[in-house]
Parts: structure tokens; C-alpha cells; sequence
């Protein structure tokens, strides 16, 4: 156990009253997983920033705060009317109230023949067969102190499986709803996505807190992307502002599949994204596009990794921030080309708009090739608003903080317009304007 993560004995406390509860349930499978992450957990504690991996973000707020984790389902008041604005309007709606699902709150209209979708908890249960080659395959527990958290409290979440031959013409929404309470909290849910062979599907991650207090959200996706399966996956975080993010996204893709992420972060004291994907065969095409927005003194930490084991893949990935007040922003991308991963194509960039002189960038974008038959680029661009653009727009009669905005926006558009699912889209386009004011008085 590190001395630093005093709090260590506190969940390791709530791990035991969790196991009294569960009464039958301790015999399963997935509890023996649970128990051996506790003792990963005991064993990692909380990253700190000796660690290189989290250098540049300190996680100290959250590891010495104590975060009661939740462990079944209350509604705390939050109605479907409540929820309006942040759902997207013609999806087959999984709605989530602090990590746990709300059957009552989603609408999953008429699914497709043999679709599954809903609580990760109830199908575990009911159809343990179906999830059992892809729960916590990908990610065990021992990669960090936040992943073991979460499977050693693996409880409940979002699950779709999509068989093959299946093109679903509705997107599916994962709303993850933070409620207010007098505690600090702890929310975990567990995604497992699974898209069968030949299938097409898009996916909208939201996360959201109707009020300000403070939790923490450490979430873990899993995603399997059989033969010649497209996705796309949007992943919005509009939390609040005393709240902390992390997030960990695992995705493994098969031949011929296709895969797109726009992962958005507009909400939260300290968040952290961790996106790797393994291109496992050949054929793959793999999108990764990302969009941070801070002001005050947020800090938004995203990093990503793409394996490239097999030849004949090209993946490309495009990171913008917008950073305001003093906010903090980092960017760690690496991307792996194995020795048998011939004819690959990789291109990765990093862009970030400062707004003020108070924020600060640490962007990190690598490569690490040991093939020689390879096209691969990457790169970082660092910068400030064109100042003859500002005084072109002012010219035009129109307000400097009017100006501002709308240069700024066009830097977020390249990003947003990638978006495919268009309610979501609209209030992303809403969310970030409303956003960029907001920023002027912080």
C-alpha cells in the first residue's frame, strides 16, 4: 500500500459491505474478478504524478477525498423532464442516475430482432452467456488505480450487443446522470459494446450533472468491433464544475471494421480520457477526434493509443483544446506499429487555442515504428487568435468578445461537424457557445 493514498483502507472498507450484500451473488464468476482488482487496488493506490503516465495531471483533490461509491439504484428526483435537454431526440434513450440504469427513465422503443440493450446488471443476470467472452477482457483491473476501482465495485452500466447483419437506423444514447446530494459520491459504471460482424450502429456517451456539488465519475467502456462492423462513437462530458471525470475507453477492432470516436470534454474540475484501441487484423480504419474546452482552473487531460498490430490499416486522429483563465490542458498520444504492420497509414495531430496567458499546454504526441513499409505522421500546433482576423471581424462593426467568440468557435466547428448524429450535434454547437461566454467571466 502507498503511504500517499491514505483513503485506500476507506474503500476497501466499502468493498466489504458491499460483498455482505450481495448474499448469492459472491459465488459468481465476476466477484472473483472484483476481489483480485481490490487487491490490485491496494496494491496501485491512486496515481500520482511520480508516475509518467500522469505527470502532468495530479489527482491528489480526488484520492484524498472520500467518495462513497453507489451501490443500487435511487431515482434522487431526477424525471424525465429533468433530462429533457440533454436527450437526443429520435434515439433509443439508456438512461443511467449515477451509474445505475433506470428502466423507467429510458425508452428503448422497438429493438431490432435479437438486440440487446439496457443495464449491464439485469443481463448479467439473465443472459450471463452472452457477455461472458467480453466482460473485462479488455480491461482487467490492473492497468491503474481507477480501473481496478471500478471492477473491484463492477456493478452496473450500459450493455449493447448488436448481432451481425444488424444496421440499427436509430442511434443508441448512454445518458449517465450525476444527481446532487450533501456527500461526495462515487459513480462506476461498467459499458460493454459489441458490435457483430456486418453490423452498423452509432453510439452517444453523455455525461451530465443536473447540479453543482461534488463526485466523481470513473467510468470504464469496453467496445468489440467484429469483421466489417462500422461504428461511430460520440462521447460528450458536460459535468459539473466541482465534479471529477475519468474515463477509460478500450476498443478492439477485427478485419475489415470501421470505427469513429469524437470524444468531448466541456464539464469538470479534473478529467482524464484514456483512449486505446488495438488494430487487431488487417483492413482496419480507425478515426479518433477529440475536442477540449477549459476555463477557470480546470485541467482536461486526454490520452490515447492506438496499437497497430496487423498490416494494412491507417488510422487518424485529430485533438483540438480551447484553453481560457487558468485552465490546464494535456495531450499524450502514442501510436504503436508493430513489426508485422506493413502498408500502415497513421496520422496524429494535437491543436490548441490559447485564450489567455494564465493557461498552460503539455502535449505529447509520439510514434514508435518498427516497421520500415509505413507512412506515418504526427504533430503539435500551439497558438493564440490571429489577431488580423479579430481586427477584420471589429472592422466589420462587430464587438470584441463577439469576435472572439466567433474565431473560436470556428476552431471547435472542425471537430463538432464531425458528428453525424445531428440533434446531438445541435446541442453540442449550443453547449460550446454558451460555454465560450460563460468562459469571459470565469
Amino acid at each position: 500500500m502507498q503511504s500517499g493514498d491514505k483513503n485506500i483502507q476507506w474503500y476497501q472498507t466499502k468493498f466489504k459491505a458491499f460483498e455482505q450484500s450481495l448474499n448469492g451473488e459472491k459465488a459468481a464468476a465476476v466477484h472473483s474478478l472484483r476481489r483480485d482488482a481490490m487487491r490490485w487496488f491496494a496494491e496501485l493506490g491512486f496515481p500520482t504524478t511520480r508516475q509518467e503516465e500522469w505527470r502532468f495531471t495530479n489527482v491528489l483533490p480526488i484520492s484524498k477525498l472520500e467518495f462513497h461509491p453507489i451501490l443500487r439504484f435511487e431515482s434522487n428526483g431526477i424525471t424525465r423532464d429533468r433530462m429533457r435537454p440533454y436527450l437526443i431526440e429520435g434515439a433509443i434513450q439508456l438512461v443511467f442516475i449515477n451509474g445505475m440504469y433506470a428502466s423507467e427513465l429510458s425508452d428503448r422503443g422497438a429493438l431490432q430482432r435479437d438486440v440487446i440493450a439496457g443495464g449491464l446488471s439485469d443481463i448479467m443476470k439473465k443472459n450471463p452467456e452472452k457477455i461472458k467472452p467480453y466482460l473485462a477482457n479488455q480491461v482487467k483491473g490492473e492497468e491503474n488505480g481507477f480501473t481496478a476501482l471500478n471492477t473491484a465495485f463492477l456493478r452496473d452500466g450500459a450493455c449493447i450487443l448488436v448481432p451481425r447483419d444488424i444496421v440499427l437506423e436509430r442511434p443508441i444514447q448512454m445518458l449517465f446522470v450525476a444527481s446532487d446530494s450533501s456527500f461526495p459520491y462515487l459513480s462506476q459504471p461498467r459499458n460493454l459494446i459489441i458490435a457483430g460482424v456486418h453490423s452498423q450502429f452509432k453510439i452517444a456517451e453523455t455525461f451530465v450533472g443536473v447540479a453543482q456539488n461534488t463526485y466523481l465519475t470513473n467510468s470504464v467502456t469496453e467496445i468489440v468491433l467484429e469483421d466489417q462492423a462500422i461504428v461511430e462513437h460520440d462521447k460528450v462530458q458536460r459535468e459539473s464544475l466541482n465534479a471529477y471525470h475519468i474515463g477509460t475507453t478500450h476498443l478492439r477492432m477485427n478485419a475489415g471494421s470501421s470505427y469513429t470516436s469524437n470524444v468531448f470534454s466541456l464539464g469538470g474540475s479534473i478529467v482524464r480520457n484514456n483512449n486505446s484501441v488495438e488494430l487487431a487484423a488487417e483492413g482496419i480504419e480507425c478515426t479518433l477526434n477529440g475536442l477540449s474546452l477549459g476555463a477557470g482552473t480546470q485541467v482536461i487531460d486526454n490520452h490515447t493509443a492506438i496499437d497497430h498490430a496487423m498490416p494494412h490499416c491507417n488510422s487518424h486522429e485529430l485533438y483540438k483544446a480551447i484553453l481560457d483563465g487558468a485552465s490546464k490542458g494535456v495531450f499524450n498520444g502514442k501510436i504503436f506499429v508493430r513489426k508485422d504492420a506493413q502498408k500502415t497509414d497513421a496520422k496524429q495531430t494535437n491543436k490548441t487555442l490559447l485564450l489567455s496567458d494564465d493557461t498552460t499546454i503539455n502535449t505529447k504526441p509520439q510514434l514508435e515504428i518498427f516497421a520500415d513499409d509505413v507512412k506515418c505522421t504526427h504533430g503539435a500546433t500551439i497558438g493564440q487568435l490571429d489577431a488580423e482576423q479579430v481586427f477584420y471581424l471589429r472592422s466589420r462593426g462587430i464587438d470584441l468578445a463577439s469576435a472572439r467568440d466567433i474565431l473560436t468557435f470556428a476552431f471547435a466547428a472542425d471537430i463538432v461537424n464531425r458528428v453525424t448524429i445531428e440533434p446531438l450535434r445541435a446541442q453540442l454547437e449550443e453547449a460550446i457557445q454558451r460555454g465560450l461566454k460563460q468562459s469571459h467571466r470565469v
